[in-house]
């Protein structure tokens, strides 16, 4: 399984931002267009392997927006963004989140204490957004069933992990090596 998208990571073409190689793929960036068999793939397996025993899906815009759909399509769980605009509701929460490429706010909106949720997005590299978004979390009383980053690349799962305490479900483990995108493992593996 994850045969699609094994494919699709491997075809990846290799962007440098600084000293960091950057691999374009529909599920991280939307372009190329995204396979719905791809789409699909990548659903069943989050479905198969994550606790769906929550109130709310909770994804990071942008990249995490069609992964959160695709899974709120198929269990039926609603789903909420953590978005990069301040909208300025009551109960909104600025998160400062510092990635290998940038460092932006995140809002945190429509999530409430003692909800139970699965936090997705698409990619842990260096584990700031997850970080600092967990974190939040945490300080917000949120319970946090399962947090799954599809693509899981660099240390950042592991720095992630050790910091928070929390696990951190990757589909897909890669390098990029020699500017190609190597498959290092699969859930499925």
């Amino acid at each position: 399984m994850l045969e699609e998208i094994k494919k699709s990571l491997e075809a990846s073409p290799i962007v440098k931002k600084g000293d960091y190689n950057y691999f374009v793929n529909p599920i991280s960036d939307g372009i190329p267009a995204m396979d719905p068999k791809m789409l699909r793939e990548l659903t069943l397996s989050i479905y198969k392997h994550a606790d769906l025993n929550v109130d709310k899906i909770v994804a990071v815009e942008s990249m995490g927006i069609h992964l959160a759909t695709a899974l709120s399509l198929a269990t039926d769980i609603p789903f909420v963004i953590v978005r990069k605009r301040e909208y300025g509701l009551e109960g909104e929460r600025k998160v400062k989140q510092k990635t290998g490429y940038g460092s932006s706010n995140l809002y945190i909106n429509d999530i409430h204490p003692g909800e139970r949720i699965l936090l997705i997005d698409d990619v842990v590299s260096t584990g700031g957004t997850l970080m600092a978004l967990l974190e939040t979390l945490k300080e917000l009383d949120i319970e946090i069933k399962t947090t799954v980053a599809v693509i899981e690349k660099g240390e950042g799962k592991h720095i992630v992990e050790e910091k928070t305490g929390m696990k951190v479900l990757s589909l897909v483990t890669l390098d990029v090596i020699d500017g190609k995108v190597v498959i290092q493992k699969t859930i499925e593996d």
